[in-house]
């Protein structure tokens, strides 16, 4: 079977700090400390319930991680500010490699899926928006079995969905815990490491393949099919 690429969507294809213009208007210089905080606080409200078995969707989980981070900076904001950012959050922009890297692998004969956790309606709009859908052969959502990465029921549909072996699915993500989830799950993976400082959870294990952006993973990609 051909190697299929399933894309994580949030950090990875899209930037979540694409807010942080929206942001600077009513914050200022504190704008991207609040961005940091609210996609902790997202990612933490997604794990806690997981766990729990509390599932509810990744926009709830948005929504609630920016109460909290609204609470805890003191930042004051409106209920029709945090309107507006919900907003922004559903068409944040691309990484700004990502549109002609995923051309080039759709044009080598690359199938590529996007893998969220948000719902698939969340995805769709915010891919479409991005001007990356096209180059997308399906969409996975984690809302299909109510669970949360790095569940291993996730990687488990996701093989379900693909009917893919896992020796045939690749993982890509920029967020560390998604590729250790793909790696214990028995899937390969690569990690996005945007930035220089970002370090790996030191969990023993490595990614497959290490880039700094999406381009790179298409050249190496491509390279290794020829």
């Amino acid at each position: 079977m051909a190697m299929v690429l399933a894309f994580d969507v949030y950090g990875t294809l899209i930037d979540t700090h694409g807010v942080v213009t929206e942001l600077e208007s009513v914050l200022g210089d504190k704008a991207m400390a609040f961005s940091q905080r609210w996609r902790d606080k997202q990612l933490e409200y997604a794990f806690r319930r997981s766990l729990m078995g509390s599932y509810v969707d990744f926009a709830q989980c948005t929504r609630e991680a920016l109460e909290f981070t609204d609470r805890a900076l003191g930042a004051a904001l409106s209920d029709t500010h945090k309107d507006h950012l919900m907003a922004a959050y559903a068409r944040l922009p691309a990484f700004p490699e990502a549109a002609d890297a995923l051309a080039r692998l759709h044009e080598a004969g690359v199938r590529c899926v996007a893998f969220s956790n948000g719902t698939r309606e969340a995805v769709e709009t915010l891919l479409i928006h991005a001007g990356l859908r096209e180059r997308f052969d399906d969409i996975v959502s984690v809302d299909e079995v109510k669970r949360f990465k790095p569940d291993p029921a996730v990687y488990s549909h996701l093989r379900s969905r693909l009917e893919s072996s896992a020796d045939d699915t690749w993982l890509i993500s920029s967020n560390p815990f998604d590729v250790i989830g793909a790696k214990h799950a028995g899937l390969h993976a690569a990690w996005v490491r945007r930035t220089a400082e970002a370090p790996f959870d030191p969990w023993g294990g490595e990614p497959d393949l290490t880039i700094t952006d999406l381009e790179t993973l298409a050249e190496r990609l491509i390279g290794a099919r020829r």
